[in-house]
């Protein structure tokens, strides 16, 4: 196996993580949860999305949110933008880089955009214009990348069409996401195989859920093909709205301490991740649900701890 010297981690938690929340975040805690994020060395931490508060109420503070963190120089803050309504708050509140999604099912879309793929597409024409003239980097989410709950399987080949025409449309990165957790090792890599055969691989991003408990090997057989590039969320927080069953993404802690452990760099700072994941899960009055996060930190850190040795026979 051949793995890259470093991955580049891309935190979704205060965005994919918190959208789902029934009982509503406060903005002071998404600030603060944000700039807890910012100091663990994360390079991207995706902040909100400027879509309308009839669909999402809990981001319905994105401009004050955005407005309220810290910007550290180095650092991107990415926000997601569903048309040119949210493309403008995006503006108006300073952003310097978006994000626009899509997806490789036509029922996926229906049900969640009420558009189809084409139709989507066709909507960012008009936002990525307004990015170019206002030089705001644009990276394309592609979700279903490996399955729907509506139409099941969903063909390598369409999901790397999808994708191709984001790249073309001017799309930095694209990543893409098993949005409802039915991925395994080989589907995943047939996946990427056919995605990087229509978009060079240092441009694609994986964005696994954990819903099976297969994200980490998905994530391990895609960075053996040369991904470099992997969305997170803090704790594992997050999932999809319209997907029953695909809350969860893969935390954050858990790739970090994969990577480490393999002696890839994430420039993250694993202990202050995990205390940022405890106190997240705090403000939020649940139980952290990565099995990182629920050790103790020294414990969680301490690789080299070993059971000591035994005379006793294997059991």
């Amino acid at each position: 196996m051949m793995f890259p010297d470093r991955i580049k981690i891309v935190e979704v938690g205060p965005r994919d993580g918190l959208q789902n929340e029934k009982a509503s975040v406060p903005a002071a805690t998404k600030i603060e949860f944000i700039d807890r994020l910012t100091d663990t060395g994360l390079e991207t931490v995706e902040v909100t999305s400027f879509v309308s508060p009839k669909w999402i109420p809990q981001l319905a503070d994105a401009t004050e949110v955005f407005k309220g963190i810290r910007k550290k120089p180095g650092v991107h803050y990415p926000v997601l933008v569903p048309n040119e309504t949210g493309m403008q708050r995006a503006l108006e509140a300073g952003v310097k880089e978006i994000a626009i999604f899509t997806a490789a099912s036509e029922t996926f879309n229906q049900r969640n955009i009420n558009a189809s793929i084409s139709e989507s597409l066709e909507r960012f024409a008009p936002v990525m214009e307004m990015a170019r003239a206002h030089g705001i980097q644009v990276r394309g989410y592609v979700s279903c990348a490996i399955g729907c709950p509506y139409e099941g399987d969903i063909d390598p080949a369409q999901v790397a069409a999808v994708a191709a025409e984001l790249y073309d449309m001017g799309c930095y990165e694209i990543s893409l996401g098993d949005t409802i957790g039915v991925g395994t090792p080989r589907r995943a890599r047939k996946m990427v195989y056919a995605c990087a055969r229509r978009v060079p691989m240092e441009r694609l991003a994986i964005h696994f859920h954990d819903t099976r408990n297969q994200a980490l090997a998905n994530i391990l057989a895609c960075i053996d093909m040369g991904i470099s590039t992997v969305d997170a969320s803090v704790s594992g927080l997050g999932g999809c709205p319209y997907a029953d069953g695909a809350a969860g993404n893969v935390a954050t802690e858990d790739v970090v301490y994969m990577l480490h452990g393999m002696d890839i760099d994430t420039g993250v700072d694993l202990r202050k991740l995990l205390e940022t994941a405890k106190w997240i899960n705090a403000e939020l009055g649940r139980t952290p649900t990565s099995k990182l996060a629920r050790l103790d930190i020294d414990n969680a850190l301490d690789a080299t701890k070993r059971p000591k040795k035994s005379s006793s026979q294997p059991g």
